[in-house]
């Protein structure tokens, strides 16, 4: 690692811990939940909170978007938002002066740095794919042009895994464009005292921003350029492919899983865990790295048979299962 680049990586370091001191002002605990918040960043991917009601998932999200110099638009998804209220529509303008008559292209709230798509599963699956387009190719399409999104772009979702009144689930073409679905559990007793005094009392400071959004794209750069040896991506695609049942070798895969992960997991896998290790000022990811991050980027793209189901097995039980089947390298590096 060159000197000119192990300054840059240690300039981001002491952001990065500012951006964290910024959120602690507000978020009590839920480390795990911002930590990834923070690889979602530098690894320019979307993430999915998932969580009861009252867990702070929305005000984890517009925390961040406070500590950070980027647009930031909050999309409260029910089930009456329409396609149109989240890319934009076209509207008739008339010239007062020629009288003449266009139509414009009238932005929604998804044309922003920071998208929170709040209670994302409480609209119907056609308002949900208005953002496939926009998460993965970074662009909307309206008619016959296509309209591109500012870079950098995230979207940050949340979503409640435990009412099922009104709400819709996820497509899993478009749960695949998540890089990671975070569960939000709940905070320890000794933080829950903290949050009641916190939030009864005077109100908080308020958040400063510490990031501008030149700072945020180059650490996105030094991202794509943290290591990867042969051997872990060896590693992250036979984890990958193992959840596939027509090819695992793992007993609980073949017996539970109905449709495994595809490439896009591998990619995530390996996104991640780049920004992990850059966050943890490191320019070369570990083998810790990649096993800290596989349940967040596998779990939502496994789907569980009838099975699994009637015996109370869930996805993250089956990503352990993985870790122990799989043997990982002896020599990572």
């Amino acid at each position: 690692m060159s000197g000119e680049i192990a300054e840059e990586v240690e300039r981001l370091g002491k952001s990065l811990e500012t951006l964290g001191s910024e959120m602690g002002k507000v978020v009590v605990g839920q480390e795990d939940v911002v930590e990834a918040l923070l690889v979602t960043l530098l690894a320019g991917g979307h993430c999915l909170l998932q969580g009861v009601p009252g867990l702070a998932k929305t005000l984890m999200v517009r925390t961040l978007a406070g500590a950070l110099d980027l647009s930031f638009h909050r999309i409260q998804f029910t089930p009456d938002l329409m396609p149109s209220d989240i890319v934009g529509t076209e509207i008739l303008e008339e010239d007062h002066g020629t009288g003449r008559r266009v139509f414009k292209f009238n932005r929604g709230p998804v044309f922003a740095n920071l998208v929170l798509a709040d209670e994302i599963n409480r609209s119907p699956p056609k308002t949900q794919a208005a953002l496939l387009e926009a998460m993965q190719e970074q662009e909307v399409t309206y008619g016959s042009t296509t309209h591109a999104l500012p870079r950098p772009f995230l979207v940050l979702a949340t979503q409640n895994p435990i009412e099922q009144a009104g709400t819709y689930p996820l497509p899993e073409a478009q749960l695949d464009r998540f890089l990671m679905l975070v569960r939000v559990g709940y905070p320890s007793a000794e933080e829950e005292v903290e949050i009641l005094r916190r939030t009864t009392g005077e109100p908080a400071e308020p958040i400063q921003s510490v990031m501008e959004l030149a700072s945020i794209c180059r650490a996105q750069e030094l991202t794509r350029q943290v290591f990867v040896s042969s051997t872990l991506l060896d590693y992250a695609t036979r984890l990958v492919r193992a959840t596939r049942p027509a090819s695992s070798e793992v007993p609980a895969v073949s017996k539970h899983v109905e449709w495994g992960a595809g490439p896009r997991a591998g990619q995530a896998l390996i996104l991640a865990a780049k920004g992990r290790a850059l966050l943890h000022g490191r320019l070369a990811v570990t083998l810790d790295d990649l096993k800290a991050l596989l349940a967040p980027v596998l779990r939502h793209r496994i789907v569980l048979g009838f099975e699994a189901q009637a015996e109370g097995l869930d996805s993250d039980q089956l990503v352990e299962n993985l870790l122990d089947a799989v043997a990982a390298p002896s020599s990572p590096l």
